[in-house]
Order: C-alpha cells, then structure tokens, then sequence
C-alpha cells in the first residue's frame, strides 16, 4: 500500500504562483505513473497533469498548459505541481494519484479510473 500527503495549498491571488507536492510513503513510486487531479463541488473530478515514472514525459490538460508544470524526485518519493499565472477558474482541490497497478509504462494516463491510489487533496483557491 501508497499513502499520497499533497500540501502546499492555500488562498492566492490571481496572477500568484503555487507550488503543490505530493509524499509517497509505505512504497516506492519511482517506477509509476503519477498524475494530478482536481475538483470542485458538484463536478467530476478533472484531469490536470500526468507525468511517467521517469519523468521523461509529460501532459496537460488544455486548460493549464503553459502555466502548470508537474515534476518528480524519485529519490524523494514526492510528486510536484508547480502552478503559475493562477486564474480564480484554477480554484478547486488539487488532488494527487499514483497508478500502482502497472509498471515502467511509457506514457502516463489521464483519466481517473487508471489510477488506484490518491491523496487526501489539498484546497487551492485563486481569488479576483
């Protein structure tokens, strides 16, 4: 078993920048697909960021390419969402996912039902 910590949430303004992680602990995730998701109340929870276990590739969602930026330190076990040029549409809780079922994958999955462990989330707002 995963346990996924994301912090680095918090009340910004529009424009301000964010830089969010995401703790693995129990298991290692270096050679797993990680990505991050967000939600707001009565919605479906959105893909924003997906990146391979190497790190190698990456992808966004329209909405946030060009300002958000996912990394990773396998040595550190942490996942990183580094968001820039925040717009109050980027409000919601941001939440970490590590997909454990499979292995060394090239590429990274962006929908929800490929991942089977996330974090608790962590709550970003941007206001006007």
């Amino acid at each position: 078993q995963v346990q996924l910590v994301e912090s680095g949430g918090g009340l910004v303004q529009a424009g301000d920048s964010l830089s969010l992680s995401c703790a693995a602990s129990g298991r290692t995730i270096s050679n797993h697909a990680m990505g991050w998701f967000r939600q707001v109340p009565g919605k479906e929870r959105d893909f924003v960021a997906a990146i391979t276990w190497s790190g190698g590739r990456t992808y966004y969602a329209d909405s946030v390419k060009g300002r958000f930026t996912i990394s990773r330190d396998n040595a550190k076990n942490t996942v990183y969402l580094q968001m820039n040029r925040l717009k109050p549409e980027d409000t919601a809780v941001y939440y970490c996912a590590a997909d454990l079922s499979r292995i060394l994958r090239s590429y990274a999955p962006i929908t929800t039902t490929d991942y089977n462990y996330w974090g608790q989330g962590t709550q970003v707002t941007v206001s006007s």
